[in-house]
């Protein structure tokens, strides 16, 4: 099979060539290791790979039981955790970590057929919207390599963008799917709190703001790993209750009513948005228009600024716990020397946070879920640019020595101080990204929808949200958005085959 033929499947349709025996699994990992050879000097996506065991595991595949059976598939390095192997979290202090057992999400990967076949590029514990960690180097957009794919799951898209497989895990715990979709020119959905496995022992990943998923290149194939993924957990913290039909069938069920549909373009924080940003919203509104459903314009309900406040409080009090467990296993104390600035500014921040005030940050969350609650009362889906801008140049975003140099006074600010100089040191980030936050911490289910080139040839996406439990509905529109001519696919992508 050559490189282009494989680049043409998506994984169903892979999975498909194998039940049919026109290709073998092993045929599939050579067509996607000679894509990564071919690709990942330039992208710098895939940090590890794992043919000897990949190829191990192609033999033990089930065509006819398994519904991915023998599909190339990429792990993100971080959470996702594969028995034996190195996970680093994009961190110099793990770069020797070997994972004692399979992450629950990653046994439910395996049970579909999936054969893992290495892991993908993270910021150092996924903190950032680029992906640039010290220890590995940055990850590229096949769009534009002088820019970023975007973070946190930013290999898992430049590997996906660039066709060496078709679907990649990924994990969203402030849009760490949907905006390296946006960034890449990807389908990225962000499930509803408690859709898909956790664990094991991390059962309220960042207090349930993270989720693990995927990107994807095709809205089907995301629909049918969800049907393959949902799952009702025992141990884990939150729960959500399973769809009773198939996310993948349901796809092409028409509506059954004209929906309403609110939207904004304005940032949640005040920060800039872009004519590009605005521009990808009005083209999805138009179009909504033309179908007959009812849209307008309406600001969100939550204060953007106080919500991520809250945000930033519980990243410093979770960055804190975990530093203070690895001092504990590695039987000395971490310094600034051991970690990236932002990781240090918010462990320091960290230790002044009170259990008070950690509870209380988190009981806005659950105002903000209240008050998107009774917006989709009066809406089915909330429209809002995925992000502000088109993707940042590479070290765009990477503070440089003098910004390290104020942020490492953080240790000798009060907790209010320490609190405003952790807003300071993402706000330029933020400026880029500012609307995909809210549901993580309201816990709804979001996507990013590829649906506009810049005049560059950069992609951007659309930002759809529907209340808790209806992917269903997103998948849905999606799917009439990938054939309606919108949709830009891969073409203009230099680094994909035309």
């Amino acid at each position: 099979m050559s490189s282009f033929s494989y680049t043409s499947y998506d994984a169903i349709g892979l999975a498909e060539l194998i039940r049919a025996r026109e290709v073998s699994p092993v045929e599939l990992l050579e067509a996607a290791y000679a894509r990564l050879e071919e690709v990942n000097p330039q992208l710098n996506a895939v940090i590890r790979t794992y043919e000897t065991r990949a190829r191990t595991e192609a033999g033990y595949v089930r065509p006819g039981e398994q519904p991915f059976a023998g599909v190339p598939l990429l792990l993100k390095d971080i959470s996702q955790s594969l028995e034996g192997e190195i996970l680093t979290s994009g961190s110099r202090l793990l770069k020797d970590h070997r994972a004692l057992r399979n992450s629950n999400f990653v046994t439910r990967l395996r049970d579909a057929g999936f054969v893992i076949i290495g892991h993908t590029n993270t910021p150092e514990f996924g903190l950032k919207n680029i992906t640039e960690p010290r220890l590995h180097g940055p990850s590229r957009n096949p769009w534009n390599t002088n820019h970023s794919p975007g973070g946190s799951s930013g290999g898992a898209a430049a590997a996906v963008a660039s066709g060496i497989v078709p679907l990649a895990g990924a994990s969203d715990g402030g849009g760490s799917i949907r905006i390296p979709a946006s960034f890449s020119g990807l389908f990225g959905l962000k499930p509803t709190r408690g859709r898909t496995p956790v664990g094991p022992g991390v059962g309220r990943q960042w207090q349930g703001a993270s989720i693990d998923f995927a990107l994807s290149r095709t809205v089907r194939d995301s629909a049918a790993l969800l049907d393959t993924l949902q799952v009702i957990q025992p141990e884990a913290a939150f729960h959500a209750p399973l769809f009773p039909g198939s996310y993948l069938a349901d796809m092409n069920y028409p509506h059954q009513r004209k929906l309403k549909i609110a939207y904004t373009t304005d940032s949640p924080v005040g920060t800039p948005v872009s004519d590009d940003a605005k521009e990808v919203v009005f083209k999805l509104v138009r179009w909504l228009e033309e179908q007959g459903h009812h849209v307008e314009e309406k600001l969100s309900p939550v204060n953007g600024v106080r919500l991520m406040e809250n945000y930033y409080m519980m990243n410093s009090g979770e960055m804190a716990a975990m530093i203070s467990s690895m001092e504990h296993a590695m039987g000395r104390p971490l310094t600034s020397g051991d970690m990236e600035i932002e990781s240090w500014v918010l462990a320091e921040a960290g230790k002044k946070v009170s259990a008070a005030e950690f509870v209380h940050s988190l009981a806005e969350w659950d105002v903000a879920a209240a008050q998107m609650s009774a917006l989709f009362e009066r809406y089915d889906f909330y429209v809002t640019p995925v992000n502000a801008f088109p993707a940042p140049k590479v070290g765009e975003l990477t503070p440089h020595e003098e910004q390290i140099q104020h942020l490492m006074q953080i240790s000798e600010l009060d907790k209010l101080h320490q609190q405003q100089l952790i807003y300071e040191m993402f706000e330029p980030s933020l400026t880029y990204t500012p609307f995909t936050q809210l549901a993580n911490l309201t816990g709804q289910p979001a996507m990013s929808v590829p649906l506009h080139l810049t005049p560059d040839g950069l992609p951007m996406g659309v930002q759809i949200m529907a209340t808790k439990g209806r992917e269903d509905w997103l998948l849905h529109l999606a799917g009439q958005l990938e054939t309606s001519g919108l949709w830009i696919g891969m073409n203009g992508n230099p680094l994909f085959p035309a």
